[in-house]
C-alpha cells in the first residue's frame, strides 16, 4: 500500500495536465472555456449568448448572400441565353452592315 498515495497523485496530475491541454486547444480555436465554474457565472452565460447572437447574425447574412448568388445566377443564365440566341447574332450582323454602309457613304461624300 505504499504506492497507493503516489498512484492517486499521478492520476490527479494526469487529469490536470489533460485539462490544461484541452483548455489550450479550445483557446487556440477561439472556443469558450467550459471549465467547472463556467455554468455558474453570468460571464460564461453572456459569452455563450453573444456567440449565439453572432451565429444567428452570420446565418442571416449567409442566407442573404445565398439569395443574391441565386439571383445573379438567374440573371447570368438570361444573359447567356440572349447572347447565344440566333436573333441576337442576326441583329449584330445587321448593325455591322449598317456601319459598313455608313462608312461607304461617308467615304463617297468625302471624295
Amino acid at each position: 500500500m505504499q504506492y497507493g498515495a503516489e498512484f492517486v497523485l499521478a492520476i490527479i496530475a494526469m487529469a490536470m495536465i489533460a485539462r490544461v491541454i484541452k483548455s489550450a486547444i479550445r483557446a487556440r480555436h477561439g472556443l469558450p472555456d467550459d471549465g467547472p465554474f463556467t455554468h455558474h457565472t453570468d460571464q460564461g452565460h453572456n459569452r455563450r449568448g453573444a456567440q449565439s447572437g453572432e451565429v444567428e447574425a452570420l446565418k442571416a447574412e449567409n442566407a442573404r448572400l445565398l439569395d443574391r448568388l441565386e439571383a445573379s445566377e438567374d440573371r447570368l443564365a438570361v444573359l447567356e441565353r440572349i447572347v447565344t440566341d440566333r436573333s441576337y447574332n442576326l441583329a449584330n450582323e445587321i448593325e455591322a452592315l449598317r456601319d459598313q454602309d455608313a462608312r461607304a457613304a461617308r467615304d463617297q461624300r468625302e471624295k
